[in-house]
Formats: structure tokens, C-alpha cells, sequence
């Protein structure tokens, strides 16, 4: 698991240097699940996960309430939740999930990443099969045992708990997001390094170091694209 939070590291680096644009991202995510249900995260599970996202990247309070407010005003935009699969080099597989106001634009966009990036893409399915939807979350102050114990007597179940690069990262079930969340929270913790639901590999690949440049030109190429959201991989970076 360890490289896995790595991987997850890694992403939020990038993303941290270029704050803007992942504001505008998150923008648009917390639009549509305000749209999808009820303004009010806490009525409104889908809105309180991005929501709780946010907040580990630090998006302004500015940004979220412009984008609820857009959906309370009952804006007519629309967008699509689409997933697209590929391959980058030598057994590298990519999931790209996206919101999109134009399906022609984005499905010409992905493509293009794909294929003037070294990798190509491929049908619905045949890359997400060797992903698994995981809760992600992580938190510091704690110790593996400790965040056990507490989980444990929340009647939480996780599949696994580590600690990693001074934080304690728990692994879990997508739909014990809430409920591991609220088991801290009612120990007094609120605050988290991470709060993902990710697809993380069930087995990652380590690409030689030519390889490695290739598939990050085209992780990065798919990341600036306006209407993709997430990006998930099995490659370990390493440290």
C-alpha cells in the first residue's frame, strides 16, 4: 500500500503547483454534486466528499460557496461524468474520469493526449478491472495503533492502516468514507492530509527511467485538460 500513497503524493504536488487551475476543477465538482442533490453536504453525501477534498487542497472558501450558490440559483449547465481507460509504455495503465459540457471536445482531447504522449487508449473496461475503488484518508498526530483502536471501537472496518512519511493512512471500503470520518471527528479530529475516494492498482509497475519521463509527459498532458478531474495510475514513482 505504501506505494500507493505515494502515487497519490505525487499527484497532489502537481496539483499544488498549479492552484488555479485544480480551483477551477474543484470549482466545477462541487457544482455538479450540489446540482445532484441537495445543496447541504450534510444532506448530500456526494457534495460533502468533494467537499472534505477541498479542504486538503486548501481551495478558498470563496470558490466553494460561488460554486453552491451556482447551483442554488438553479444554473441550466450541464456536465457529464465520463470515464475514459488507456495505456501508457510498457504495461502502464491510466484512468481518466472527467465532467464535460461537450462529449465530442473531451473524447478528441483524451485521445490526442494519449496518442501524442506514447500511450493510446482503450475500450470501457479494460483497464479498470485491475483498480479497486478505495477510501482513501490520512491524518498525523496519531499512531497506526492508535487509529486502530479508535476505528475498532467505532465499529469501522478498514483494510488496512500504515504509517507512512509521519501520517497514519487508512485504507478502506468506498462507502466507509463517512463513517471513518466521523469516527474522528468524534475524537476531535477534523483535520486530514487526505480525504480521496481513489481507484488505486492493485499492482504497480516500475518503468525504466526513459519510460518514466514518457508516461509523466502524458499523466501531465491529461491533467491539464479543462475537463478532466482525476487522473489514477499503477506506477510507482518511488520516493
Amino acid at each position: 500500500m505504501g506505494r500507493k500513497w505515494n502515487n497519490i503524493k505525487e499527484k497532489k504536488a502537481s496539483k499544488d503547483a498549479s492552484t488555479s487551475r485544480i480551483y477551477a476543477k474543484f470549482g466545477r465538482e462541487i457544482y455538479v454534486a450540489a446540482k445532484q442533490g441537495e445543496p447541504d453536504p450534510e444532506s448530500n453525501r456526494a457534495l460533502k466528499v468533494v467537499l472534505e477534498r477541498a479542504k486538503t487542497y486548501s481551495v478558498p472558501k470563496a470558490i466553494i460557496d460561488r460554486a453552491i450558490e451556482k447551483a442554488k440559483g438553479g444554473s441550466e449547465e450541464t456536465y457529464d461524468e465520463l470515464r475514459y481507460e488507456g495505456f501508457g509504455p510498457n504495461g502502464s495503465m491510466i484512468i481518466v474520469d472527467t465532467l464535460t459540457n461537450n462529449v465530442n471536445r473531451t473524447v478528441a482531447e483524451v485521445r490526442s493526449a494519449f496518442k501524442k504522449n506514447g500511450g493510446n487508449m482503450g475500450v470501457s473496461g479494460s483497464v479498470a478491472f485491475m483498480f479497486d475503488a478505495t477510501a482513501v484518508i490520512g491524518l498525523e498526530g496519531k499512531a497506526a495503533d492508535e487509529v486502530l483502536e479508535l476505528l475498532m471501537e467505532a465499529d469501522v472496518d478498514v483494510r488496512d492502516i500504515l504509517e507512512e512519511d509521519e501520517a497514519v493512512i487508512v485504507y478502506a471500503e468506498p462507502d466507509m468514507f463517512h463513517a471513518i470520518q466521523e469516527a474522528f471527528k468524534n475524537v476531535g479530529i477534523t483535520d486530514f492530509t487526505v480525504a480521496e475516494l481513489s481507484m488505486l492498482a492493485q499492482n504497480d509497475v516500475i518503468l525504466s527511467e526513459e519510460d518514466q519521463v514518457q508516461f509523466e509527459k502524458l499523466i501531465d498532458a491529461l491533467e491539464d485538460l479543462e475537463d478532466v478531474q482525476q487522473v489514477y495510475h499503477n506506477v510507482d514513482f518511488g520516493e
